[in-house]
C-alpha cells in the first residue's frame, strides 16, 4: 500500500469514516478529527511507519509538521518516510 493510502485508511479509522470519505482537500476539523483524535493520529502513522511525526501537540500552529490538510499530512509522511530510507 502507497504512503498516501495507509496514511488516508489511519485519519478514516481515527475519523469513523469510509476511506472514500477522506479526500486529499479534507481538513481535519472537515472529518471531525479533534485534538485526541489528532494525536491517536500521528501515533498510528508513527507505528505504521516506524518513523517519527516533529509534531507539538501542545502548540499545533507552531509545529514544523503541516497538519493543515489531508493533503499536506502526506506530503509531511512521504518526505519523513524517504529521509529514513
Amino acid at each position: 500500500m502507497s504512503v498516501k493510502g495507509k496514511v488516508i485508511e489511519i485519519i478514516a479509522e481515527q475519523a469513523v469514516l469510509e476511506v472514500s470519505d477522506v479526500t486529499m482537500d479534507s481538513t481535519l476539523e472537515d472529518l471531525g478529527i479533534d485534538s485526541l483524535g489528532l494525536v491517536e493520529s500521528i501515533f498510528a502513522i508513527e507505528e505504521a511507519f516506524d518513523i517519527s511525526v516533529p509534531f507539538n501537540a501542545n502548540e499545533p500552529t507552531e509545529s514544523d509538521f503541516d497538519i493543515s490538510n489531508v493533503a499536506t499530512i502526506v506530503a509531511g509522511i512521504e518526505k519523513l518516510v524517504a529521509e529514513q530510507s
